[in-house]
């Protein structure tokens, strides 16, 4: 073994081996589950760090065994552990959040932290290693605070460092090991944004279409705006309940690769993004009208409780989805300045109540192929299937004979030039709607059936059947 295998191998916590900051999830956590403490953390930030971290780790509890480790420094860690170096957790976090890693993890000889009296960063940092285990030391960091314990140290690991943090060690410290991330960041701020999600907001040109009024540029040109602004003030929202989700989306299937809940974006970047997406968002809105502005700021408002209350109840939920669908027409009548009949808002509710249960289905299926039975953050059960599954079937056909009425009615007997045609759109949404629930109990859906639906060949051609079928409807005259 060489000299350097010989030495203990001390082990940094936030951004190192977990790539998140412990201390702001817990800060969100309190923020989450006692609002009321929010106005405590400045009284105690005045205070220093360490008492700030002190009081912030009593008032929360943090689950590390949902934090997102890096498996391949894990795996570098038990490979020198089974050669029998030291290992040694030396982190700035507060302790009982360093004791609960090291207990989950199993893996450390020794454990130091921060507490009431000590902030255990940089020089601080350095002087409990060396009171821990001596001179004799290698460092596995990430940021530039380590740079003094990584000069006094024997021996460097680098973690997903910046190329400036990594020169500067390089020209003063062996290095041991590197371990990058290698993530394309413009990849993962699209999927923060949920860009592909941007497509829900279409339906604000649904009021447009339904007029037949798309060759008016002047109201087209406010409606993309107004779909623009709809779009970013949606994606704040998306950041925000991934934010506020973290725990129940770590313990979801696929929802724990987001980018925050994986922490592949930063707690702290996020934030800062959602609220630049916001007031953008807003600005936009404004320039389409100040009704449409106050359209937004309802389905803003509806969004936020949805996420801070109404998403943990039964039913609830999928009743909330279903309306900020209907307010996106709503919205795009007010951008357009065209009417919004009572067909197309009853055919809405329905049609999106529909979707929003094969949601949840699709969920709950998943649920049930891994052995579970209850959803985390969700008053859902696996049982519930029996119940919502009739409930999101008949809904769908709900709304495809609320269609039906909407073809016999005098008002599209006189406005289109052959609305019979228009029965041929109704034969398409009922295959399509069939199509998205036996997807559905096959376990083939996404847990988004707007998205699948982009997706999938048989959906992506019925959709374009019904739009040309409406077109001829409209334009083709019976002879």
């Amino acid at each position: 073994m060489t000299e350097t295998s010989l030495t203990a191998l001390v082990v940094d916590l936030d951004g190192t081996l977990t790539p998140t900051d412990t201390l702001v999830e817990s800060v969100l956590q309190v923020c989450k589950r006692q609002p009321l403490v929010v106005f405590k953390l400045p009284i105690w930030l005045l205070k220093g760090r360490a008492v700030f971290k002190d009081r912030v780790a009593q008032a929360s509890s943090l689950d590390v065994e949902s934090l997102p480790y890096r498996t391949d420094l894990l795996e570098y860690l038990r490979a020198e552990k089974r050669r029998g170096r030291q290992l040694v957790l030396a982190t700035a976090a507060h302790t009982d959040i360093a004791d609960a890693v090291a207990k989950h993890l199993d893996l450390f000889d020794k454990v130091l932290g921060s507490d009431e009296n000590h902030n255990l960063k940089g020089v601080n940092k350095l002087d409990a290693i060396r009171q821990a285990v001596g001179p004799n030391f290698a460092y596995v960091g990430d940021s530039k605070a380590d740079l003094p314990i990584w000069q006094a140290a024997q021996a460097a690991i680098l973690v997903n460092t910046s190329k400036s943090v990594a020169k500067t060690v390089r020209a003063n410290t062996p290095i041991e090991h590197e371990f990058t991330a290698g993530v394309n960041q413009f990849r993962l701020w699209l999927r923060a944004l949920r860009v592909h999600q941007w497509m829900k907001n279409l339906l604000i040109f649904v009021p447009l279409l339904t007029a037949f009024s798309f060759d008016d540029l002047d109201k087209l040109g406010t409606v993309v705006l107004g779909f623009f602004g709809f779009s970013l003030a949606a994606s704040a929202t998306y950041m925000g309940n991934d934010l506020w989700d973290l725990d129940s989306d770590r313990n979801h299937p696929r929802k724990k690769f987001r980018p925050f809940a994986s922490a592949e974006l930063p707690i702290l970047k996020g934030l800062a993004g959602a609220c630049a997406l916001l007031l953008a968002g807003l600005v936009l809105a404004l320039n389409v009208s100040q009704t449409f502005l106050g359209m937004l700021l309802l389905y803003l408002f509806v969004t936020t409780t949805y996420t801070w209350l109404l998403k943990s109840y039964v039913l609830i939920d999928v009743m909330v989805l279903s309306l900020l669908y209907t307010l996106r027409i709503i919205a795009g009548s007010v951008a357009a300045a065209v009417a919004t009949s009572s067909w197309l808002l009853a055919f809405s509710v329905f049609i999106f109540f529909s979707l929003a249960l094969v949601k949840r289905c699709s969920e709950l299926v998943a649920l049930q192929q891994k052995g579970r039975e209850t959803t985390h953050g969700r008053d859902y059960r696996a049982v519930d299937l029996v119940v919502l599954w009739p409930l999101g079937v008949s809904s769908a056909l709900c709304a495809v004979v609320v269609f039906g009425l909407f073809i016999t009615s005098a008002d599209t007997q006189a406005r289109y030039l052959n609305p019979q045609l228009l029965w041929l759109v109704a034969i398409g949404l009922i295959y399509w709607l069939a199509r998205l629930w036996i997807k559905t109990a096959r376990g083939e859906m996404h847990d988004d059936p707007l998205v699948f639906a982009v997706r999938d060949f048989g959906s992506r051609m019925t959709v374009l059947l019904m739009l040309f079928a409406t077109l001829a409807a409209h334009f083709l005259p019976w002879e």
